[in-house]
């Protein structure tokens, strides 16, 4: 692990050891977010980020239509110790479905980029679905979905000329 000097290194601010954040020199509130285009038929794109929850390093989809973060329950039951999850009763609309069964999940730690959310409450899915028509077009699976409830509160910005999304602390 690379631990660097703020001041010796002044275009990167170290937030959680774990993650290195480009600073953004105008506002040390923000930070900024790589983002990986995943190439879809007729040349469209989707928004994948690195995130880490628990120390363990997982990959997100951007989608700022869904309004929930969710995971993938088989993905990330492998990430726990505990495998038994408390039933979740709300209805999960999209993802193709108009139900499905879903769990809550608690992180102690979730990392993305420089920004730390503890103890945040999240719900389990099964992105099965998902996960088959990425793999059908040569694109990595996804360990979860970063939705509007991180994405608004963090006033996400997103400029796909840079390939970046910044949020704000």
């Amino acid at each position: 692990m690379w631990i660097a000097d703020y001041y010796s290194i002044p275009q990167f601010k170290i937030r959680n050891p774990k993650s290195i954040a480009p600073m953004n020199e105008f506002s040390p509130d923000k930070i900024i977010i790589p983002l990986t285009f995943l190439p879809l038929d007729e040349g469209g794109v989707h928004l994948l980020i690195d995130a880490i929850i628990n120390g363990n390093a997982i990959k997100l989809l951007v989608d700022t239509g869904a309004s929930k973060t969710v995971f993938d329950k088989k993905r990330i039951k492998k990430l726990f110790r505990k495998k038994r999850f408390k039933r979740h009763h709300s209805l999960s609309i999209g993802l193709g479905t108009s139900r499905m069964k879903s769990h809550i999940i608690m992180l102690e730690n979730f990392f993305i980029g420089g920004l730390t959310i503890n103890n945040f409450e999240s719900v389990l899915l099964n992105l099965d679905n998902v996960n088959k028509s990425y793999q059908m077009l040569g694109l990595p699976a996804i360990d979860g979905v970063l939705g509007g409830d991180v994405l608004q509160k963090h006033k996400a910005e997103i400029d796909y000329g840079k390939k970046q999304m910044v949020l704000t602390l």
